[in-house]
């Protein structure tokens, strides 16, 4: 279980990475589309291999891996084609919309995968998630408008990597890396959080779903909730989310009521889609257009990479500080990491001193003195 929950996200990371000189001066409906495609045709195979009794267990998580090499990429095209498609005051409300859909999808997705599984078993489910994946390949190839994003350059062949892009950019290497630390910090909380609740009182399988649903309700509120916050300034609403999350996190660790720790759980979730429309919105509008993809594909990539590090850490954390010590320290490590990318900004905001203006100055006093000690 663990080889193909790996399998079906990390090699997503080293496709941004490997795949750049290949990829990176594509169209964004052609990185949308083949990552569709191959993701079709991957998990396609697999109830194929499995009705004529060929499918073994490392058939099986290989071609969970393949299906998601193109990840970041097609991630990195679909968020192009926003940017390319919409003004830019409307980049924050077409990526709420699709933070929504996903959103959604994470709430009606497992009932109907249950259905389909009573019905058919779990080879009908990645039949018909492939055939959903296939069409969604050729929406992109067929009918994503021309133009709808910026055209390669002349001089394609010198562009730089995505990682590079963001070197250059302060701006967006600060976003990176609260990005990196917000979701390594909430990894553990998939370790800690089952542990908590079967450790705890009225323990049960139907208490852990609350907090989950709680949160995928939140999230599917959080994606409306978005669109409306197109006129706040992106940067401080930013890490004022990344704040209020780890606050929200703190009662599960420190022996809240149930309710209580169910409820500020269910708003953590309504913070999550913003985080993500928000920091995306500031890299559609930080990178330069032509060198977007790359650059949206190197964040995909650090995002994929620091979830499963910071679960694979939650297991060492809760052996040593225990379900609840766990998620008190994922809570306020969170909460202080939005702080101080909040006093980063602040402080890089602040106006600097002009040294010309001070040599300026100082030269007009000293010409002063020159004239009154000339004066009789």
């Amino acid at each position: 279980m663990a080889f193909a929950a790996a399998a079906h996200t990390l090699p997503g990371a080293l496709g941004a990475v490997l795949l750049g000189r290949l990829l990176r001066h594509r169209s964004p409906a052609r990185l949308a589309a083949w990552d569709a495609a191959l993701r079709a045709g991957a998990l396609g195979a697999i109830p194929v291999l499995h009705a004529f009794g060929a499918l073994g267990i490392e058939a099986y998580v290989a071609l969970l891996a393949v299906s998601s090499v193109l990840h970041s990429w097609g991630q990195a095209g679909v968020y192009t084609l926003i940017a390319g498609v919409l003004p830019e005051r409307d980049h924050l409300a077409g990526n709420a919309v699709l933070s929504g859909l996903g959103a959604i999808a994470t709430v009606v997705g497992p009932p109907l995968a249950t259905l389909l599984m009573v019905f058919g078993g779990p080879a009908t489910v990645l039949a018909v998630d492939a055939a959903t994946f296939l069409v969604l390949a050729v929406t992109f190839l067929v009918a994503v408008p021309r133009g709808a994003a910026p055209e390669r350059a002349a001089g394609a062949a010198s562009r730089p990597g995505g990682f590079a892009v963001i070197r250059r950019i302060p701006a967006l290497s600060g976003l990176l890396a609260l990005s990196f630390a917000f979701f390594f910090l909430f990894g553990p909380v998939y370790v800690a959080l089952p542990l908590h609740v079967s450790n705890g009182p009225g323990a049960s399988a139907a208490l852990l779903a609350a907090y989950y649903t709680a949160f995928g309700i939140g999230a599917v509120a959080g994606s409306v909730l978005t669109g409306f916050l197109g006129r706040w300034r992106l940067w401080p609403t930013t890490t004022g989310i990344v704040t209020g999350f780890g606050v929200l996190m703190l009662p599960l660790g420190l022996g809240a009521p149930t309710a209580v720790s169910v409820v500020c759980f269910g708003a953590a979730g309504l913070l999550w889609p913003p985080y993500s429309s928000l920091s995306t919105t500031l890299f559609q509008r930080s990178a330069p257009g032509a060198l977007l993809p790359q650059a949206l594909a190197a964040s995909s990539a650090v995002r994929v990479l620091s979830v499963p590090l910071g679960t694979a850490l939650g297991g060492p954390l809760v052996a040593g500080l225990g379900a609840a010590g766990t998620l008190r320290l994922s809570g306020a490590g969170i909460a202080l990491v939005g702080l101080a990318a909040a006093a980063a900004s602040l402080r890089a905001a602040r106006p600097r001193p002009d040294p010309t203006a001070d040599t300026d100055t100082a030269q007009r006093e000293a010409d002063k003195g020159s004239e009154a000690g000339a004066r009789p």
